[in-house]
């Protein structure tokens, strides 16, 4: 499968492919579903092609060919053996002694890692080591969504190229075309769940999120009438993720913290305007702060892959979200 960079990265694309010499590791980082996988997989084909065309790989040299098979002796991609588990220290010395070997087809060799900031402190470690020795025609990919989680000085020795997100008319366009079977209201309520990342929208798409969502704010309503409680609705909600509950709550918490201030008069979580526009009558400024960091804090943990009780978790962020409504 030939890459295909996404279209807002274009011109980041267009200045990379058409410098002569490139930086032996790159840092591709940005908000997750922008396209940085994408991105790093396109310019890693570009690399090894042995006959690029318009400055993409050409699809069809057996380098292209080796590598769509999955099977280019040239190419290593690393990343966790399981999805949310730590890249450790004996995968970067596979890396290490990838390094050390001459290039079988005779050209460059590319190791693309993901995520980078999966990488245990020993595992970053090993890595800092073949950073400080480059080694000619061998070049590494990072790409990471928490750039500020790898050691400083494994960013100091990447050349860092940021991949923002595009435009909401460019995302929305793009949605449209990615999932047609939408309504336009559905493609602009993915696009704020996912931060204005479309290809998170995607996968959110992909994850029936908008029903989630309804169904996570329809709880959210029991919840303030009394008629469930924090204990049912951690049940009901046992197999959504935790991320991505974390990430509605902190927006939701934004928006009231631009209410109680006058910053905006309305929330832009729009499903949830009238609750937020309750909820921000009780609490003063400073318990909405102390709320954002108690969730910024257990959003650091769950990324982190910490080892939390799920239901215990979630009882405990409905308890301390029904603490904003308890008069002072």
């Amino acid at each position: 499968m030939l890459e295909v960079v996404c279209p807002w990265h274009a011109p980041i694309w267009s200045s990379l492919t058409s410098q002569t010499q490139h930086a032996h590791a790159y840092l591709f980082s940005g908000l997750p579903g922008v396209g940085k996988r994408r991105f790093a997989n396109a310019f890693a084909a570009f690399l090894l092609c042995d006959t690029p065309e318009h400055a993409m790989a050409c699809g069809h040299c057996r380098a292209c060919l080796l590598r769509e098979a999955g099977s280019h002796p040239d190419l290593l991609l690393l990343e966790p053996e399981e999805e949310g588990k730590a890249i450790r220290v004996d995968a970067v010395r596979q890396l290490v002694d990838f390094i050390g070997q001459t290039a079988q087809q005779g050209g460059r060799k590319v190791i693309v890692l993901h995520p980078a900031e999966a990488m245990n402190q020993n595992a970053a470690n090993a890595l800092l080591k073949s950073l400080e020795e480059p080694t000619r025609d061998t070049f590494l990919l990072l790409v990471s969504d928490q750039p500020s989680r790898l050691l400083a000085t494994i960013r100091s020795r990447c050349r860092v190229q940021t991949l923002a997100a595009p435009s909401q008319a460019d995302a929305l366009d793009w949605l449209a075309t990615a999932v047609p079977e939408l309504q336009a209201e559905q493609h602009q309520a993915l696009l704020i769940m996912s931060g204005g990342a479309p290809l998170r929208a995607l996968e959110l798409h992909q994850l029936d999120a908008i029903a989630m969502r309804q169904q996570v704010v329809a709880d959210i309503k029991a919840l303030i009438k009394q008629e469930r409680s924090p204990s049912q609705v951690s049940d009901a909600w046992s197999k959504y993720p935790l991320e991505l509950l974390l990430d509605w709550f902190c927006s939701w918490t934004l928006d009231l913290l631009k209410l109680h201030t006058g910053a905006q008069p309305a929330a832009s979580n729009q499903d949830m305007d009238k609750v937020l526009g309750y909820v921000v009558r009780f609490p003063t400024a400073g318990q909405l702060m102390d709320w954002q960091g108690w969730l910024l804090t257990h959003r650091a943990m769950v990324q982190g892959k910490a080892n939390l009780n799920r239901g215990l978790f979630v009882e405990a962020l409905l308890i301390e979200w029904k603490k904003l409504l308890e008069k002072r």
